[in-house]
């Protein structure tokens, strides 16, 4: 664009702002709908999660507010409301359960980001990068221990035990993940293994205590767990496939993953299939460690020249289907649209 004129450069740019709005006006209606069946509970839901963040101490009040500032889309909360409303209807519970699961899984990233040494989350500075380790650590364990209140305040014993062992299946999943990275294993199997506990039992958790919450028939709380789980897989399928684009605005370096050694899936797929010679160039830069700007590229082409992109999102897709089809056995109303809804913006969305 360079060497066009200065009307046609200001044309194009003014084309291209007003395409960039009518992305984020579509975005943005496609979230009112999915939120509409539970606008009222979802606004509390908001201010129950601030309300469980508040503290005396100052400079804790000044890291839960760094928080509230840069939380995400709260994708499950939504989903914790959004299945209760299409198993019968949201009760003080699921509130309760709603704010609980969102402080688990905020500790979580905390204490990620200090385990990867993360500086950036969604585009800001993570806590870590403001205050130090030490801090961060803390305030993961008062995030943490404020969920552990509120699953207490449910008074359900199926529910406190729900969230007691997707407490263990994180940690693991974080170990698992670490140990894949540092033997080297490249292996599909020990990496949908990872994303199971990683990530596709919190939002298994989310639909199955939803269900509980509005005293859902066992087979339907079956079914909403399994739905879940499914849409778990497809969240980290994306998130990893997000991980092989420069220009995605996602809020986190490209090519963080492999730079700390996660071989995911586009990766193990292009070096289940790609020429020996580049197969084993990729296999030397991964076991040697050699995660320079350059190799890194390298391995990002080597995926999408392979493939890999493809196959991930192929995979992703067969994930979603799966949980559509689940979904669409639930009673008929607005909350069980808006789960299908949910279910495709999360294949679909830019970050």
């Amino acid at each position: 664009m360079g060497h066009l004129p200065v009307n046609v450069r200001k044309n194009s740019l003014t084309r291209y702002f007003f395409l960039l709005l009518r992305i984020l006006g579509f975005i943005m209606k496609d979230r009112q709908q999915i939120e509409q069946p539970v606008a009222i509970e979802f606004k509390r839901f908001n201010d129950e999660f601030a309300t469980s963040l508040e503290s005396s101490t100052g400079s804790l009040q000044s890291a839960i507010e760094h928080i509230l500032h840069s939380t995400g889309k709260h994708i499950r909360p939504l989903l914790v409301l959004l299945t209760a409303k299409a198993c019968g209807g949201v009760t003080e519970n699921t509130i309760n359960s709603a704010v609980l699961l969102e402080l688990l899984h905020t500790a979580t990233l905390i204490h990620d980001d200090v385990i990867d040494e993360t500086k950036q989350r969604r585009g800001l500075p993570s806590l870590n990068a403001i205050f130090d380790n030490r801090v961060a650590v803390l305030v993961g364990d008062f995030v943490l221990s404020s969920a552990l209140i509120r699953s207490i305040q449910t008074g359900n014993l199926q529910i406190v035990g729900i969230v007691s062992t997707l407490g263990r299946d994180l940690s693991e999943g974080e170990i698992k993940q670490l140990e894949t990275a540092e033997e080297t294993i490249i292996d599909e199997t020990c990496y949908m293994q990872v994303i199971r506990k990683k990530t596709a039992m919190l939002l298994s958790a989310c639909t199955e205590i939803g269900a509980i919450s509005a005293d859902a028939p066992d087979e339907m709380v079956k079914k909403c767990r399994l739905a879940g789980e499914y849409l778990g897989y497809c969240f980290q399928i994306k998130d990893d496939i997000f991980d092989y684009y420069k220009e995605a605005n996602i809020g986190k370096p490209t090519g963080n993953d492999i730079r700390e050694g996660k071989v995911t899936l586009p990766l193990l797929f292009a070096l289940r299939v790609g020429e020996r010679d580049a197969v084993e160039r990729a296999l030397r830069i991964i076991r040697e460690k050699d995660f320079v700007q350059e190799n890194v590229d390298w391995l990002i082409e080597f995926a999408k020249a392979n493939g890999g992109m493809a196959y991930a999102e192929q995979r992703m897709r067969e994930y979603h289907d799966r949980a559509t089809a689940i979904l669409r056995t639930l009673p008929s109303s607005d909350a069980r649209d808006a789960l299908l809804m949910l279910a495709d913006y999360i294949v679909e969305r830019q970050k």
